[in-house]
């Protein structure tokens, strides 16, 4: 048992020590079998997150171009005056780095969607149970309570989940799934 900020410390670490290259290979494995587990169809709805490449997040950008080339919309978060959004994005639209980094749409047009067949979210860290070790904003927990209950949240991560999450808080919402380069683990217990 780790609390999470002993846990995001040695993730980050982790996650740094990784070359580019190697940060790209486990990114392709954990797109490959988001696909092959999940199986994505035509005019599903996907909310993906943007990789911040000097975190060296997972490059969801892999995922991105093949949900547009498959005509699967696609949804993006973005920060306004505190408060997560959700943008659709298509092939043309335009994009611009923000002061942290953060490649995100110009448009501050929010969809209003709350339906997604899939929430993909970034996280430092996730265990055996499904609890997540993000940056500590909250914004993804906001997000959780604020979509339908049948949508997927699923976690994307390089590491496999060895140690467990001390401090879990009732606010906390649980991930249904995790993707890895090596697998795809269930914390649904059974009721898909």
């Amino acid at each position: 048992m780790m609390l999470k900020a002993e846990l995001r410390k040695k993730y980050t670490q982790k996650r740094k020590a990784l070359s580019d290259d190697e940060a790209f290979l486990l990114s392709q494995k954990i797109f490959e079998n988001f696909i092959q587990y999940f199986n994505p169809k035509e005019g599903d709805k996907v909310h993906i997150f943007i990789p911040i490449s000097a975190r060296k997040e997972i490059d969801t950008q892999i995922f991105i171009q093949y949900f547009l080339a498959q005509n699967i919309r696609v949804y993006v978060p973005k920060i306004v005056a505190d408060q997560l959004i959700n943008i659709e994005i298509f092939k043309d639209t335009v994009f611009e780095t923000n002061s942290w980094g953060i490649s995100e749409p110009v448009s501050n047009e929010d969809s209003v969607e709350n339906y997604f067949h899939y929430v993909i979210t970034p996280l430092l860290y996730c265990d055996r149970k499904g609890n997540r070790v993000g940056y500590g904003k909250g914004f993804y927990d906001g997000l959780f309570q604020s979509i339908s209950p049948e949508t997927k949240k699923i976690g994307v991560n390089y590491f496999d989940p060895d140690e467990y999450v001390d401090d879990v808080w009732e606010n906390d919402i649980p991930l249904d799934y995790l993707v890895t380069p090596a697998e795809v683990l269930s914390f649904l217990s059974g009721l898909e």
